[in-house]
């Protein structure tokens, strides 16, 4: 059935454990979990650009557009689907597609920990503006500053995240 293959997808993603015969439960967020696949798309998406390669003046255009909607959206869901959209933009034209697939399984395996970021107006911001230094980068044409300021970008969620769940763990007593 359509529920137990999200129900199983979600499990392999690491969101659910699965317990025969009984049901699925909800995987705690861990520190150790996040330092674990954080480090992780910080070295994917920047090797996906350079494999896309410059894109065209339209694509940065729709880039653009999709970062003004960021910085204007109050709703932490919304933000983190604009934030996938924007990434997902940026790395269309990558030919690799077993890349592209990893990519995607990361966003996924990443997002229940970016809403506890994305939650903080001012986490919002820094993301805008780490978007502004991307496409900077790629209107001079300059796909390797383009690839650090990616690198940047996707390093910058770390330290909020795991000071959250620092003191989340400590209070819990984990």
């Amino acid at each position: 059935t359509p529920l137990r293959e999200a129900l199983a997808r979600l499990a392999h993603e690491g969101a659910l454990r699965s317990v025969p015969r009984i049901g699925y439960f909800v995987q705690p967020l861990t520190l150790e979990e996040f330092e674990q696949i954080y480090a992780i798309r910080p070295l994917l998406d920047p090797e996906a650009l350079r494999l896309a390669g410059l894109p065209t003046r339209e694509r940065i255009e729709r880039l653009r557009k999709i970062n003004e909607q960021i910085e204007s959206e109050p709703d932490a869901d919304a933000i983190i689907n604009l934030d996938d959209e924007w990434h997902l933009e940026l790395i269309k034209d990558c030919p690799n597609r077993v890349l592209m697939d990893l990519i995607h399984q990361f966003i996924r395996r990443t997002r229940r920990y970016e809403i506890a970021l994305m939650r903080e107006h001012r986490n919002v911001l820094v993301a805008g503006a780490n978007h502004k230094a991307i496409m900077a980068a790629l209107r001079r044409r300059d796909l390797d500053a383009a690839c650090d300021a990616l690198r940047t970008n996707l390093q910058t969620g770390y330290e909020p995240i795991a000071a959250w769940l620092r003191a989340r763990e400590t209070k819990e007593g984990v």
